[in-house]
């Protein structure tokens, strides 16, 4: 049985890093772009790796599948937004988090300012633009 050479890919990597600050805590952001995916980490006061989320999109569903690698359960904020992120870029995403979990306001604005970063740097899809004005009318039977 003949095996198909794989198709050449050129191998890539852009690593940028950014910090901000909300609530008196400061957020320490590193995204890593891959080959149509992402790796990002999200350190809240600290250095610390926290848990870690994969999540792919599926082609026969709207929701990406989401895993916990390393703590944290499936339910959990960090996979929320890891299925989040990879329903708007269409790419696998890996999230490594240490937000805290009973943190509601923190949590919102890390997301928020890591999908401004990934919007900015053309990552993010843009958003359906919703119909103008009244539906056509249906043609006659």
């Amino acid at each position: 049985m003949a095996v198909a050479p794989a198709p050449d890919v050129e191998p890539s990597l852009e690593v940028t890093q950014f910090s901000d600050e909300s609530n008196d805590s400061t957020f320490h952001f590193q995204i890593l772009r891959l080959t149509n995916q992402l790796y990002v980490w999200i350190g809240c006061n600290s250095a610390r790796m926290g848990n870690l989320y994969a999540a792919l999109p599926t082609r026969w569903d709207k929701t990406a599948s989401v895993a916990a690698l390393v703590g944290g359960g499936a339910d959990s904020t960090g996979a929320s937004m890891a299925r989040r992120l990879s329903m708007r870029t269409g790419w696998s995403i890996v999230l490594a988090s240490n937000i805290p979990s009973n943190a509601p306001v923190l949590e919102a604005f890390a997301e928020q300012r890591l999908f401004q970063e990934l919007r900015s740097m053309g990552y993010i899809k843009p958003a359906s633009k919703p119909l103008n004005g009244p539906a056509a009318p249906l043609a006659p039977i």
